[in-house]
C-alpha cells in the first residue's frame, strides 16, 4: 500500500478506500439547523494541520440571535460519514428558554442516501424534548 505524507489522509484513506472520499471533507461547506434556516446557510470550514482535521463554523438567523455553531476535529471518515469530536451549541428562541444548549462529545455525521449533506445522528437536543436536523452539506 502507498505511504501518504498527510497521516490524517492516509488514516482516512485507510477507512475510505479512496483519496477523493477522504477529501471530500475538506474545505468549505454549507451548515444548517431547521430551527435557524434552510433559506440562509451558514459555513463550515475543514482543514488539515500537523494530521489533524478541524471543523468549525456557525449559522446565524438574519431574523433573530438564533445560531448553531460547530468546532472540534474529524477523528474518522467512511463513504457513508464522518465521526466528530468537539462541541456543537445550539441556540434557538423557542427552545431551552432561549438559552444555549450545549453538547460535547463525539457525534456522527451520515449521508442519508441520495442526499447532498451529512446529517447529525445524535439528533435528540439533550436540553429539550425536539429534534434537531443538524446538516453539512457536500
Amino acid at each position: 500500500m502507498k505511504r501518504f505524507r498527510n497521516t490524517f489522509l492516509g488514516l482516512l484513506f485507510l477507512a475510505c478506500s479512496s483519496i477523493s472520499c477522504a477529501q471530500s471533507i475538506l474545505g468549505t461547506h454549507n451548515l444548517a439547523l431547521q430551527w435557524v434556516s434552510w433559506d440562509y446557510f451558514g459555513k463550515v470550514n475543514a482543514i488539515t494541520q500537523n494530521g489533524v482535521t478541524s471543523l468549525s463554523g456557525r449559522q446565524n438567523s438574519r431574523t433573530s440571535t438564533d445560531y448553531v455553531h460547530i468546532d472540534g476535529f474529524v477523528s474518522e471518515m467512511t463513504p457513508a460519514g464522518f465521526k466528530f469530536k468537539g462541541k456543537i451549541t445550539t441556540q434557538v428562541s423557542f427552545i431551552h428558554g432561549g438559552k444555549p444548549c450545549e453538547r460535547n462529545g463525539t457525534f456522527t455525521f451520515k449521508a442519508p442516501p441520495n442526499k447532498k449533506y451529512w446529517r447529525l445522528q445524535e439528533m435528540d437536543n439533550p436540553c429539550d424534548g425536539v429534534t434537531d436536523y443538524v446538516d453539512i452539506f457536500f
